[in-house]
């Protein structure tokens, strides 16, 4: 699931997603961030999750427009046009 950091404790671990499909919120689950490249979370930061057996988030990656196959605008594929 792909979401968005709504908030983060770094001192207790503890902190809440919300989700881009349905806007529901997720717990981070405990050693959310274990074997992951984070070592903190900030607010309104993206990032990809997996839901775990008691509805919290866990196993967080990184998350990008890129990844995340965010939809563009038509103009962003067209060159500027220099000199205008």
């Amino acid at each position: 699931m792909q979401g968005v950091i709504k908030s983060y404790d770094p001192g207790t671990g503890d902190g809440v997603i919300i989700a881009d499909t349905d806007l529901c919120e997720y717990d981070l689950a405990p050693g959310a961030l274990h074997g992951s490249v984070f070592r903190m979370l900030r607010q309104g930061q993206r990032v990809v999750f997996t839901p775990d057996d008691a509805g919290r988030a866990a196993d967080l990656l990184l998350g990008s427009e890129v990844d995340m196959g965010t939809p563009r605008f038509p103009q962003d594929d067209v060159p500027l046009e220099t000199g205008i």
